[in-house]
């Protein structure tokens, strides 16, 4: 029997801190994340044309640009941040607040998209980075692509774990991701694009194709349904 990968495919969220408030930090409804950064997104677009007197067409060019960098920056977070392995024990819990409790808890509704008091914090730090090589303006524009970028990953991280699809793009990013989780945890390191698995070597070794994606949702879903049996008994 192959191992498994996850502790539990319930969607209610496992205790991660005794103090309420710092375990209130760690889920978020996954509205959230639009409700706050789409405002955002439109001051820097509007910091880019109005103070910043910068032509539409050069607005659109460094936004695409950002949008496209995000990508990347996906899947750098995702492989060599999120996927770091610590030896100390303070760096396990770091690392298991951040992904690993992700991997245990696959459809914790609560916990499928970056909370505001990870992203937050993030995305400053990420911004003043870029800004060292954008003048302030232009850097306006992309972020807010690089912005967008982001807000597709998160939305579409929860509906890879939560949204049934039947057919097309979203069901083989769907596939890709599933495989991620239930099958090769060590590849496929992209979410909202396999772009960059191609492109770095990391897609996944065993060919196991779309039937064995669908055979290990089908599979998780079960372990749900037997979840909540036991929890009705």
């Amino acid at each position: 029997m192959a191992k498994k990968l996850y502790v539990s495919n319930s969607t209610e969220s496992s205790r991660m801190f005794k103090n309420d408030f710092l375990e209130s930090l760690t889920k978020v409804h996954y509205s959230v994340p639009i409700i706050f950064w789409i405002p955002v997104k439109i001051y820097f677009i509007w910091k880019a044309l109005v103070p910043g007197e910068l032509s539409v067409a050069t607005v659109l060019m460094y936004y695409f640009f950002g949008l496209l960098f995000w990508t990347l920056a996906e899947y750098i977070l995702h492989r060599w941040v999120f996927h770091y392995e610590p030896t100390s024990k303070f760096g396990q819990r770091i690392h298991f607040i951040f992904h690993g409790v992700h991997h245990d808890y696959p459809k914790d509704r609560l916990r499928l998209v970056m909370p505001l008091s990870a992203s937050i914090p993030m995305a400053t730090i990420i911004y003043f980075i870029f800004s060292i090589f954008f003048s302030q303006y232009t850097l306006a524009a992309f972020f807010s692509g690089f912005l967008l970028g982001y807000l597709i990953y998160d939305e579409c991280h929860y509906a890879m774990h939560h949204a049934n699809f039947k057919s097309g793009l979203f069901k083989r990013i769907k596939d890709h991701h599933m495989l991620h989780h239930y099958s090769e945890p060590e590849r496929g390191f992209g979410v909202s694009s396999a772009i960059w698995d191609v492109i770095f070597g990391s897609g996944f070794t065993k060919k196991k194709g779309v039937k064995s994606s669908e055979k290990l949702q089908v599979n998780s879903f079960k372990d749900s349904e037997k979840l909540k049996e036991e929890q009705l008994n």
